[in-house]
């Protein structure tokens, strides 16, 4: 007999203690991660540039849905902090091209690394074989709702 559909309460009362969960696990790891001092603004730029690559005020502001001029103000600060850098971009010299520095990359890696072994020490130590791989199957279910949601891109 095939399993009854989840009510539309129980659905959302999953939502809801998944949208706690996923936040609370993510502030931790933020805390692990050695970045807690960065703004979320500051670490949305971040992201952006990590994963595509190069970008103008104006790309990122679309992309993070803010005015050009709180992106620049955002941008700035990163800047101040050796952690972007710009370059007159070529397609257009009135535009600046803004990139990870040398200093960010190595931040991110050892953020990264830091997060990664405090939740791997994590799951050693509170989850027995079986729960681990219980949760390992729930991975791809959690992957499918990422990936059918839309995130804006840079440009």
């Amino acid at each position: 007999m095939p399993t009854p559909a989840p009510r539309p309460d129980a659905t959302h009362a999953l939502a809801v203690e998944m949208r706690m969960v996923f936040g609370q696990l993510a502030r931790r790891l933020r805390k692990q991660g050695r970045t807690d001092q960065l703004t979320s603004a500051q670490t949305s730029v971040l992201i952006q540039l990590e994963r595509h690559g190069a970008a103008t005020v104006t790309a990122l502001a679309h992309a993070e849905g803010v005015r050009p001029q709180s992106m620049g103000a955002t941008v700035a600060s990163l800047e101040a902090l050796d952690l972007v850098s710009g370059a007159p971009d070529p397609a257009d010299g009135r535009q600046t091209l803004w990139t990870l520095t040398p200093a960010c990359h190595e931040l991110v890696r050892a953020s990264r690394a830091a997060r990664e072994d405090w939740l791997d020490r994590l799951l050693r130590e509170q989850l027995d074989q079986g729960e681990q791989t219980q949760l390992a199957a729930v991975m791809p279910l959690l992957r499918r709702l990422l990936d059918a949601s839309t995130e804006p891109r840079v440009a």
